[in-house]
């Protein structure tokens, strides 16, 4: 298969499996993996092997809404496709030298605080408070970033969900995918969510050239800090595979349905248990509740970079048309998105991993 085959099909992916989560997102946060499943049976939407049927609920409206089946018909902005295309421009402007400063001044210039959530909403402003307008245009930084990364939520979820660029761009090339997931992580996330960015993002660049999913995973595993709370919850995951996840709902328990851990046993799991079919891969991780858009996106890319194909019946109703939350940027092709990938994985091709 070829290079550009792979990033589209991991492109098509998580922005299909993102998709999917979103109509069903607050529902899962709000009533639990019992809720979702009772709004996804009594909508019909049983086995969730295509998008969301639509049904009246006070937490399905706007956007929402219109990422139903039958309703799409272009991918409509979140923040897991907006970190996706962000990552995407930083790399074409900085390449790998990209560092956390970097990332602070994509932000403030291109990032509307209306698209951050959680830890990166109260990261955001406390960048703007300490920083000032010489920073903003490459000026030195006068505050540490342990200013600015300590909150509430800096255990979350969110840089989880902005760094599967580096490994996409950098297949084989592990060690460098994931010290660039920690320069974007750090500057709102400390420790389990770092490691799992990093995780994650090491994954990606295993992926394509492993020869099954289970090396891929342990291969990225031993990448990471081996105290993190970030281990444990891969490990679950690799333990769960093929079997209930309910042995990872009773192990984190009332965990924030947005955390780093708890999401990234999840992703582990559908990643290795449904290996055969694109549909039940993402259609069962949005069934297993938590942070829905997050997981089947994370899923969906990492399943593209395997199978590098994606069942057109998830592609079509979107029209390869992508809504981002960027200043000036908003719908993009999907085409030139792949093509503006695939000229950074030629461009960082000669690029050495890390020691």
């Amino acid at each position: 298969m070829s290079v550009e085959q792979t990033i589209k099909a991991a492109w098509e992916g998580r922005i299909s499996g993102c998709l999917l989560g979103k109509p069903v997102e607050m529902i899962s946060m709000r009533e639990g993996r019992e809720g979702l499943n009772k709004y996804l049976s009594e909508s019909g939407s049983l086995p969730l092997r295509n998008y969301v049927r639509p049904m009246d609920h006070e937490m399905i409206r706007g956007a929402n809404k219109r990422c139903c089946l039958g309703l799409m018909d272009k991918a409509e902005a979140d923040d897991d496709i907006t970190y996706s295309v962000l990552g995407l421009m930083m790399l074409e402007q900085h390449g790998t030298k990209l560092n956390t400063d970097d990332v602070a001044r994509s932000w403030i210039n291109l990032l509307p605080v209306g698209a951050t959530f959680t830890a990166e909403r109260e990261s955001y402003l406390k960048l703007i408070e300490k920083s000032d307008m010489a920073y903003q245009f490459g000026g030195k930084r006068n505050f540490d970033l342990e200013e600015i990364n300590n909150s509430d939520y800096n255990d979350w979820i969110g840089a989880q969900i902005r760094i599967d660029m580096y490994g996409w761009v950098l297949p084989g090339k592990p060690k460098l995918a994931a010290e660039l997931a920690r320069q974007d992580a750090r500057l709102s996330h400390r420790d389990c969510a770092v490691e799992a960015s990093a995780f994650i993002a090491a994954l990606c660049a295993l992926v394509p050239v492993s020869s099954s999913r289970e090396e891929a995973v342990d291969a990225a595993l031993s990448l990471i800090d081996q105290e993190s709370e970030a281990v444990a919850a891969v490990k679950i995951g690799i333990e769960s595979q093929g079997k209930d996840p309910s042995k990872i709902h009773d192990f984190y328990g009332d965990m924030s349905p947005v955390h780093s851990l708890n999401n990234l046993a999840v992703v582990v799991w559908a990643f290795l248990s449904f290996q055969d079919s694109f549909d039940e891969a993402i259609g069962e991780t949005i069934c297993c509740g938590w942070d829905t858009d997050c997981t089947g996106a994370t899923v969906g890319g990492l399943i593209g970079l395997d199978k590098q194909s994606i069942p057109s019946l998830w592609t079509d109703p979107w029209q390869g048309r992508v809504n981002t939350s960027i200043a000036g940027v908003g719908e993009l092709q999907l085409e030139d998105l792949v093509k503006r990938t695939c000229a950074l994985v030629e461009s960082f091709s000669s690029i050495k991993d890390l020691d």
